[in-house]
């Protein structure tokens, strides 16, 4: 049972932003500063990509640990409220990135999915700088198709 009732539970979900979260302005402006230059979630890509980088042919997406259900993370807590409605919206999620990877990958583009926990706790600034260059070294150094980063 849900402890707000259903207008408060409306303005709670109203608050929460699907772009131009905090993770994702971090490492947008850390790409910035490094003189990257790209779009931002552009409709015309299909899952409207966090970053896109058209002359890499990369697409990065920054997800939030809660809503892609990032199995094995300490921020990723299933709610004890509602389950069945929060089973099918991380079913309905998932199926949805797994489709847009393999979107991507049939194009030729490569993706990059940063995890949220990737980038946040202590030292977050090092743990964005370490996100990164090592988003850096696979633009430029490597052609693998796919690079996920995970916090530990």
């Amino acid at each position: 049972m849900d402890t707000l009732n259903p207008q408060q539970r409306h303005k709670n979900m109203s608050c929460i932003r699907s772009k131009d979260t905090s993770p994702e302005k971090a490492i947008r402006k850390a790409l910035h500063k490094e003189g990257f230059r790209y779009r931002i979630c552009d409709k015309r890509y299909p899952g409207k990509p966090d970053i896109i980088l058209p002359h890499y042919y990369a697409v990065i997406f920054i997800n939030g640990c809660f809503w892609h259900a990032h199995e094995g993370c300490r921020y990723f807590v299933f709610p004890k409220s509602n389950q069945s409605f929060w089973q099918k919206k991380f079913q309905r999620n998932k199926a949805r990135d797994a489709e847009n990877l393999k979107y991507y990958q049939e194009q030729c583009w490569r993706v990059c999915i940063v995890w949220e926990c990737a980038i946040r706790g202590k030292n977050k600034n090092q743990k964005i700088e370490r996100t990164k260059d090592r988003i850096i070294q696979w633009l430029d150094e490597e052609w693998e198709p796919y690079l996920e980063i995970k916090g530990n």
